[in-house]
């Protein structure tokens, strides 16, 4: 039996049967055509094969010269947001189109390359930017009609990313492949690697899988653990189809497909690879700002705009501001409790919106959570949705499905609009949304979102740095930052640069003057005739300016700056650095008729608390690259002579006086509340109540609040600086100053007490001026039969 033979049986002998022996002539004639497709295809085939290295001849030498330059990756700068960190190191702020945290490979964990490279490149250290064995089986995969085996090597995907569309084409793949090559041959496989793991778009803005840890997971690369490596590596080739918190299922059978193939390729112990497929993954949580800032982190996010334009927002810069964070929330939640506190006092201005409930209670919930997208919760103002209202009971619904009940006094802000017969238009009932508050022992209240607005500020009057900076109730509700852009009339609280500029005119504190009636012709006042009055509608004849100033009587800050005259004040307030123009030299100055804005105060009331020192006022600390270098840092001025702006005599002597209006005057809460006597301020309420301020420090700290409406009107005729503004400094205060010793400012040279007051030296004696306007009578109280003789008028 021939070799060649098989067990089969022999064919029967015949005509027509072959010899074992026969030549390719006697064959059958099946097998000689079966033998010329094979020369053909194999003759094919060396052409095909010729013909494919001519092509790439043909593409090398045409298409390489044509390559863009890579030089670029060498000195890779990936974009990288800016970031606002607080002094302390909390981030306030992101602003750029891509989120990346640029981390060098070494501090990578191994843990993430592998499942990088079991997924996208096993044998990426093994070839030269192109996988070969890879392209042979991507194809073999394609014609077996298997699933994509994916040919293109992490360097064509750096090439693809970098430098190439997305379109899909044989001549697109050319180029890819060629750029890939020539990567190889500048940069070493770790800076490929790196490159790739820093770039790489990740899906929610994330670059690189540093950013995507902490947007996906809420930690930081170094703690990844596998199964967490293995579903970040998964993101890569479709961020949005594998997002494992927009499609769970479909992200997860990716997630066990790497975990099985980084055991495949012995990056993991079957031990490591059975625990990495049973671990459940824990996402990161909707982030909770715990920090209000977004008003300084936009301020400062202007600032560096302004100085690199739009690279502000690619380079990596870190921005380190000069607040606490604790400091600012502390802030935050002053100003808002103050103003709270005011709407509380306000008329209930009804529901936010009415929805139709549906009838079926099965949709309720549905239908509420869908309502209330549309009126988002505002930090401690929950909204809610009514599905039962009563005079006695209010029960709603929450965004989360909870149901709260409202009784007694949480009702009592809202008692117009449950009344039975009140104004449709500002009725609770089924459907109505409206605003909770939860107040301190635990209840619920009825509350209504502020339309009055407001702004706080501090800084440390010894350097300048801006401690903190509220710019209004809620920087989703409005963007305008009342603290640096809000013009306003600062009202009484204006006052001090006018008794200052009296004291280089002969002043004292024990000055009398008379506060009695006034009346100016237009002229006087620059615009029509004027008939001044006190905010209490009363006059107290003569008394002095030490008192005066407590009380804020209007008539006294008056008759001095028509002593000493508008444009010598118009001058001397320049050196607290207001603006001449903003202030006209007018009589009404002394009233604070002209404009300010609250950073501006909180800069002059400094000029007071640091002993005469003009420091201005700074936001921004240090400026740092991507990789930690210093590119600026703030040196703040020095308290010397070249910085005096005020003789430390007429700065000491305000604070006497403005330590008696914190004591018995008309911010006497103050030192009432905080139990300490170092605390200076002035309240300020200007015409018809429209804006409410106080301007206070203690030595470290100024701080300053505002609070009124955007377009200006009347915050209610009882509505003062005193009531509305001062409750809010106090608060921040409070916290502020705990620990903080009790320090009260040294008479400098050149003032002398004489009798329990303050005087400059060389106006003891009587030599300075010791009363104005004693001549002037106070009105002349009617007599008892004038009193009769009214009545009888009013009678008829």
């Amino acid at each position: 039996m021939s070799e060649f033979e098989g067990p089969s049986e022999r064919p029967a002998a015949g005509p027509n049967r072959r010899s074992s022996s026969s030549t390719p002539s006697s064959l059958p004639a099946w097998a000689r055509w079966v033998g010329r497709a094979l020369l053909w295809l194999m003759g094919g085939a060396l052409a095909g094969v010729l013909t494919v290295l001519l092509l790439i001849g043909i593409a090398l030498s045409v298409a390489y010269p044509n390559l863009p330059q890579v030089s670029g990756l060498v000195d890779y700068r990936p974009k990288l947001p800016m970031r606002i960190y607080s002094a302390d190191g909390v981030m306030l702020g992101e602003y750029g189109e891509e989120r990346r945290n640029f981390t060098p490979l070494a501090q990578v964990p191994k843990v993430m390359q592998d499942a990088v490279l079991a997924i996208e490149d096993a044998r990426f250290y093994q070839h030269g930017g192109v996988d070969y064995k890879g392209v042979l089986r991507a194809g073999l995969a394609q014609f077996n009609e298997s699933r994509s085996q994916g040919a293109s090597t992490i360097t064509m995907q750096v090439a693809r990313n970098f430098y190439l569309s997305t379109e899909k084409t044989f001549t697109r793949k050319i180029y890819e492949i060629l750029l890939a090559l020539k990567i190889e041959s500048l940069l070493s496989k770790d800076q490929i690697l790196e490159i790739y793991m820093n770039q790489i778009f990740l899906g929610q803005r994330a670059h690189g899988f540093a950013a995507a840890s902490e947007i996906y997971f809420g930690k930081p690369l170094k703690d990844i653990t596998i199964a967490e490596a293995a579903m970040l590596a998964g993101l890569p080739k479709a961020p949005s189809a594998y997002n494992p918190i927009v499609n769970p299922r479909r992200a997860t059978q990716r997630q066990l497909y790497i975990i099985d193939r980084m055991l495949e390729n012995g990056f993991i112990t079957p031990e490591q690879h059975d625990a990495a497929r049973a671990q459940q993954l824990k996402y990161r949580a909707a982030p909770e700002v715990v920090v209000h800032a977004e008003y300084v982190a936009e301020a400062a996010r202007q600032m560096i705009f302004s100085q690199y334009g739009e690279e502000a927002y690619t380079r990596g810069l870190n921005v380190y501001l000069t607040i606490q964070s604790a400091e600012q929330t502390v802030a935050y939640r002053s100003l808002r409790k103050g103003i709270m506190d005011y709407e509380r006092r306000q008329v209930y201005r009804g529901p936010e919106a009415y929805i139709d409930l549906p009838a079926n209670v099965k949709d309720l919930d549905a239908r509420i959570a869908e309502a209330l997208v549309e009126h988002p919760d505002n930090d401690e103002l929950r909204a809610a949705v009514v599905i039962e209202a009563s005079p006695r009971k209010v029960v709603a619904v929450l965004q989360s499905g909870e149901a709260l009940t409202v009784t007694g006094e949480g009702l009592k802000p809202a008692t117009s609009g449950l009344a039975e017969k009140g104004n449709p238009k500002t009725q609770i009932r089924a459907g109505a949304v409206i605003r909770l508050v939860k107040l301190p022992k635990g209840d619920w209240s009825i509350t209504q979102l502020p339309e009055v607005e407001g702004a706080f500020v501090s800084l440390d009057p010894r350097t300048g740095a801006v401690r903190t900076m509220v710019g209004g109730f809620d920087h989703a509700k409005s963007k305008f930052n009342h603290v640096t852009q809000a013009w306003r009339q600062p009202g009484s609280s204006f006052k001090p640069f006018i008794y200052s500029a009296s004291l280089e005119k002969g002043f004292t504190p024990a000055t009398v003057v008379n506060d009695a009636p006034l009346f100016f012709d237009a002229g006087t006042t620059g615009s029509q005739p004027w008939e001044p009055k006190n905010y209490d509608g009363t006059f107290d004849g003569p008394m002095s300016i030490r008192r005066g100033l407590a009380k804020s009587k209007n008539m006294i800050s008056i008759r001095i700056l028509q002593a000493i005259g508008p444009a010598y004040a118009q001058d001397w307030i320049t050196r607290f650095g207001f603006d001449p123009d903003k202030h006209p030299a007018y009589l009404t100055m002394a009233l604070g008729a002209g404009s300010v804005t609250p950073l501006q105060m909180a800069s002059a009331y400094g000029v007071f608390a640091n002993g005469g020192y003009r420091i201005n006022p700074f936001l921004i600390s240090k400026i740092t690259d991507a990789r930690g270098h210093v590119l600026n840092e703030a040196v703040p001025q020095v308290m010397d002579e070249s910085t005096r702006t005020l003789p430390a005599r007429n700065a000491f002597v305000m604070d006497s006086l403005l330590q008696e209006v914190t004591r018995s005057g008309t911010a006497a809460n103050a030192q009432r509340t905080l139990k300490r006597p170092d605390v200076y301020g002035k309240t300020g309420t200007t015409n018809d109540s429209n804006d409410a301020w106080f301007a206070g420090f203690q030595r470290s700290v100024v701080g300053v609040v505002w609070i009124g409406y955007d377009n200006p009107r009347k915050l209610g005729d009882r509505e003062t600086g005193g009531g509305l503004s001062l409750p809010v400094w106090i608060d921040y205060m409070q916290q502020t100053l705990k620990g903080v010793p009790v320090e009260e400012p040294s008479a400098p040279e050149g003032v002398v007490n004489m009798g329990g007051e303050w005087y400059y030296e060389e106006y003891t004696h009587g030599s300075g001026v010791s009363s104005l306007g004693l001549e002037e009578k106070l009105p002349t109280p009617p007599s008892e039969e004038e009193k009769k003789g009214i009545l009888d008028l009013f009678k008829r």
